[in-house]
């Protein structure tokens, strides 16, 4: 028997090389689509600062929408194929059963999705902002790198990578360092001896503070504390983030340290914890 082609009609989605065709054509449709898509938003995102354009909603949404093309690919084709709306047809009864088992297999990753979505409408933080974030190694500080439908990336400042559930960034308390005013606040605590120079104590701290390049404003040092080791007296001063903060604070302890000797205003050898907020 000689094969005819003429008999083969590769546009009709009831032959098995119809149901190919059309399945290639709607993929390769969606796949340009989203091309497109991604092309408008890096220009979107390239004029985000004249067009005001919020780049973590921007690719949020982009997700979505690429995600929802596919899906509406799908369906257009399932519909077109006469075989798979039969087995639809078929398995009508089954629906309900099949989507109370689909949403206990995926509820963790319809749960990051749906959190994903509200931190986009409620918008507590943005791709950039840095963040204090509760992880498994402790409480961890970096910038946003990424927030996109399941998780949310930081960037720690030792360039390590947190990955956190959407809906674990949606409950749990966060601290954003960033949004609004990014200043911070370094607040050293120093213990001088009971024989020790108090107001020139303090003089000092507050010319080490006020000296540096990186303090914005000298918040005060006032006396915080005091028992039979010594007198604290608290140093805060406003830099111009939480980065600052930190390499502000080495040096002014530093400072601190090599003035005091000069000075002879004594530390007692046994002192609480100097810390830094």
């Amino acid at each position: 028997m000689m094969f005819q082609l003429k008999d083969i009609n590769i546009l009709d989605p009831a032959t098995s090389e119809g149901a190919v065709v059309y399945a290639i054509f709607f993929l390769v449709c969606s796949l340009i689509i989203n091309h497109m898509l991604r092309l408008a938003v890096e220009r979107a995102l390239a004029r985000g600062s004249r067009l005001h354009v919020d780049p973590t909603r921007v690719k949020f949404l982009s997700q979505l929408i690429q995600m929802g093309v596919y899906i509406v690919a799908f369906f257009v084709y399932a519909h077109l194929i006469p075989a798979l709306s039969s087995f639809g047809n078929a398995g009508l009864a089954s629906v309900g059963v099949l989507s109370v088992v689909a949403g206990l297999a995926a509820q963790s990753t319809l749960g990051n999705l749906i959190s994903g979505i509200s931190l986009l409408i409620y918008r507590p933080f943005n791709v950039g902002d840095r963040l204090q974030v509760s992880a498994p190694t402790g409480m961890e500080t970096g910038e946003i790198e990424s927030l996109n439908l399941g998780y949310t990336l930081i960037k720690t400042d030792d360039n390590r990578r947190v990955v956190v559930p959407n809906s674990l960034m949606a409950s749990q308390t966060t601290i954003n360092l960033t949004r609004n005013d990014p200043r911070a606040m370094c607040s050293i605590a120093v213990v001088i001896s009971h024989d020790s120079d108090l107001d020139r104590a303090r003089a000092v701290l507050i010319e080490i503070a006020g000296s540096n390049p990186k303090t914005q404003k000298v918040d005060g040092c006032p006396v915080t504390h005091m028992d039979g080791s010594g007198v604290e007296l608290t140093l805060s001063v406003w830099c111009a983030d939480s980065v600052v903060a930190g390499a502000l604070r080495c040096e002014l302890l530093e400072a601190i340290k090599r003035r005091f000797s000069i000075e002879g205003i004594k530390i007692p050898p046994a002192t609480r914890t100097v810390v830094v907020k």
